[in-house]
């Protein structure tokens, strides 16, 4: 049985079902930003973090880190204001009852994606990427378990990670300059599959993006 989910959530007929990654539907929220080097953010990222892996680890729910701290896990720092996890489409919801429980408000779902907002600013905002079939089996079979905030957790290899940005970019251009940013330092680590990330750029439509900022890594 699905719960109840809160009254303010909100529904989009533009965003796809799950694949690979989210749809790319972004909620209209605004959210203080922080980055994961501030001195005093205010979102408790170690705790948001504890939270949710404690929850997956307990519920024997597969999941990984995605977003800047799954960027972060491989080197890259930068701004963020929330936390980004993928898990498997069949426990969202088991999730969107999880965190609703713990106080926070679900702004949005859809069957790919759901965003929440905690009250307290220590806690924050959410997100979650849902995945099914063979997309789920190999994206967690093949996660990588890096340090994360304290913990040891797991998180999607480089080319899922860029894999993701490509969809994101292409349902939402306004995204282009950071996600390509971000492409291009996962580009740019030892022994990444750089044929792989070609191959979703020219899955998107967008093979010559590719050749392009393959030139500037």
């Amino acid at each position: 049985m699905r719960p109840a989910f809160s009254r303010s959530r909100r529904y989009d007929a533009k965003c796809s079902p799950p694949h690979i990654v989210h749809d790319g539907c972004e909620p209209h929220t605004s959210v203080r930003r922080a980055t994961l080097a501030d001195e005093s953010p205010r979102l408790d990222f170690p705790k948001v973090i504890d939270l949710l892996a404690e929850f997956f680890e307990r519920e024997k729910l597969p999941f990984a880190v995605i977003g800047a701290f799954g960027l972060h896990a491989y080197g890259l720092t930068r701004a963020t204001t929330d936390l980004d996890f993928v898990t498997d489409s069949a426990a969202q919801p088991r999730v969107v009852a999880f965190l609703e429980r713990s106080g926070y408000e679900t702004l949005y779902v859809s069957p790919g994606y759901s965003n929440h907002l905690h009250p307290d600013a220590d806690l924050g905002r959410v997100d979650l990427v849902y995945v099914s079939g063979e997309t789920s089996r190999r994206l967690f079979a093949e996660s990588k378990s890096l340090r994360i905030a304290g913990r040891v957790l797991p998180v999607p290899r480089p080319e899922v990670l860029a894999a993701m940005k490509v969809h994101a970019m292409r349902n939402d251009p306004e995204r282009r300059h950071q996600d390509l940013s971000d492409i291009r330092f996962l580009l740019g680590l030892s022994n990444v599959d750089r044929e792989e990330i070609r191959a979703y750029f020219e899955a998107g439509g967008m093979g010559e993006l590719y050749d392009d900022l393959e030139e500037t890594v």
